[in-house]
């Protein structure tokens, strides 16, 4: 399975006190040395785990163009009105609807563009570390904001972290543009995406579901005319 290249520190990190602590073990006879060694081994499977990168279909075919596909593996937190929150609303000025997922720390944490279009808008905001499932957390924690456009279609979606997350990556910019479904980055460790629709869009996944990243439409435009 593919890993992604931002996981390899996490992963090679506990292999080096595992080494040195097998090796104490087998040259003096120590057991507990050699038991030592199983925690970071441990540790380095769950971080191989943590930042796998699997294909999905839309690797292999192109999504068509009226639908919104979820920009990472979860449950829903919030699928229709934006949430409500404390001042200020968290959500971008203007009529949106909203989808948030809220990932564990066992998901798939790549995440991947909902739509396709050019980036014409990109900002990062360092902030607190709340837990991601808070509804504060939109408007107080360090995240990542994109504007993707379309022709007249836009989308907004943000990367968020969580109470264990000290880091997000994000792999595009303004004048890039993105496929549906694409690769852009990812969060280190239990995280949140919210992706904001026009309201022309109908919403196709309800609160509680269990969703894939770049599988599981969200969302779909209207047919053209």
């Amino acid at each position: 399975m593919r890993i992604d290249r931002a996981g390899w520190p996490f992963i090679t990190g506990p292999l080096g006190p595992a080494a040195v602590l097998a090796a104490a073990g087998a040259r003096t006879g120590r057991r507990w040395a050699r038991v030592a060694a199983w925690p970071f081994l441990a540790l380095s499977a769950y971080m191989l785990l943590f930042f796998r990168d699997p294909e999905r279909p839309c690797d292999r075919v192109e999504p068509p163009a009226d639908v919104v596909l979820s920009p990472a593996d979860g449950m829903v937190m919030v699928a229709g009105e934006p949430q409500e929150g404390v001042a200020p609303e968290p959500a971008p000025p203007g009529g949106w609807q909203q989808v948030s997922v809220f990932l564990s720390v066992v998901d798939v944490h790549v995440n991947r563009s909902p739509y396709r279009g050019e980036v014409v808008e990109s900002s990062y905001r360092k902030g607190s570390f709340l837990a991601a499932y808070r509804a504060e957390s939109a408007h107080r924690n360090e995240r990542s904001e994109l504007w993707l456009r379309d022709g007249d279609r836009t989308v907004v979606f943000r990367q968020l972290v969580g109470v264990l997350a000290r880091r997000i990556v994000t792999r595009t910019g303004v004048g890039q543009r993105l496929a549906t479904g694409e690769r852009f980055g990812l969060m280190k460790f239990g995280s949140r995406m919210d992706v904001f629709l026009p309201a022309e869009c109908e919403i196709t996944v309800r609160k509680g579901q269990r969703v894939r990243g770049g599988d599981t439409v969200i969302a779909r435009w209207p047919a053209a005319g």
